[in-house]
């Protein structure tokens, strides 16, 4: 299985450069909130939400749009996603996205173009 991961016992300095690879890899933005991941607190320290690829967008789709390839990565497929948002609703990371006006969500496809920009090294791409 492919997924992005956040290592553990590096602090992220917050500077967005991830966030902002990612929105400008599937909007041609700088804009974090369409990043397919997040940066928030947990108590004092600041972290990164990743898609872990735990399915549950696929469970809830109602069209069959998102599917799981041979590598474990779930993908969106954008001609059957009617863009009603239930994956949206439902990711428990918050970081399935679908901008105003965009007619179906994305998510994240273990790229890792955000591992290679961050400063901190503290986002890989792992394979189980």
């Amino acid at each position: 299985m492919k997924k992005l991961s956040v290592k553990k016992g590096i602090e992220c300095m917050a500077c967005m450069t991830c966030a902002n690879v990612c929105s400008n890899m599937w909007f041609k933005t700088e804009d974090s909130q369409k990043a397919c991941l997040s940066i928030g607190m947990k108590g004092e320290e600041v972290v990164p939400s990743v898609c872990i690829q735990c399915g549950k967008c696929a469970k809830n789709c109602p069209e069959g749009a998102i599917t799981q390839n041979p590598k474990g990565v779930y993908m969106i497929n954008k001609k059957l996603c009617k863009g009603c948002g239930k994956c949206v609703e439902v990711c428990p990371f918050h970081v399935i996205v679908m901008p105003e006006g965009a007619e179906a969500p994305t998510k994240c496809i273990a790229c890792g173009q955000c591992a290679k920009v961050c400063p901190m090294e503290m986002l890989e791409i792992i394979e189980k």
